[in-house]
């Protein structure tokens, strides 16, 4: 049986909710294919979360990564392709507001994500729930945890597949917010069971 590390991240500026934290915790402890899902949710902390998900990589040692972000305001679940080398954007939890700051000093300006985000994107149509591939993960900490486990796997020759995907909001916070595209949380866990069905079928 292979391990997948699932991540998600704790509520963070004026999000109440994080989704992708209930999902994590949802499906935590599942068997989707040859995977079983080990879930850990990160703090929005550009100090914690990095440092977060590496310990999770060498203590877990899993065959594969998946990263879940809230991208409120998207309306689409949006397998990210890149990772920049910086931090940049408002206050994390705990005031942190870096401005161009390099993420790895020794790290490469990007990494590609290695997850089968195309196939993905293809499969989420194909099962009724809109989808497409994004190319900027922005600088905040979805970039930041995307980034540094790309890097750690890159740096310690671990050949699994990682990336992030990120996910509208759910309904509970666009009745918070108003007037924001949303997804119910069936819908946004089913989309996450369907890219986790899509990375299970592949061969590496």
């Amino acid at each position: 049986m292979k391990t997948l590390l699932l991540t998600g991240f704790e509520p963070f500026l004026h999000f109440s909710i994080n989704p992708t934290m209930r999902i994590v915790q949802d499906l935590n402890g599942q068997q989707v294919g040859d995977y079983k899902i080990h879930s850990e949710v990160l703090s929005v902390d550009f100090k914690k979360s990095g440092n977060q998900i590496i310990e999770h990589l060498k203590n877990i040692e899993p065959d594969a990564v998946i990263s879940l972000g809230l991208a409120g305001g998207r309306y689409k679940i949006t397998p990210e392709r890149i990772a920049i080398n910086i931090n940049d954007g408002e206050a994390d939890n705990s005031g942190n507001t870096p401005v161009d700051e390099v993420i790895q000093q020794e790290g490469p300006d990007g990494y590609m994500s290695t997850l089968p985000i195309s196939a993905m994107v293809g499969r989420l149509i194909e099962e009724g729930l809109p989808a497409e591939i994004s190319n900027t993960a922005g600088t905040y900490l979805c970039n930041h945890v995307m980034y540094q486990s790309l890097h750690f796997a890159s740096t310690h020759n671990k050949q699994i597949p990682a990336g992030f995907i990120h996910i509208p909001a759910s309904h509970e916070l666009a009745i918070q917010h108003g007037k924001i595209p949303s997804w119910s949380h069936e819908d946004l866990k089913k989309a996450a069971l369907t890219c986790i069905k899509v990375l299970s079928e592949q061969k590496y």
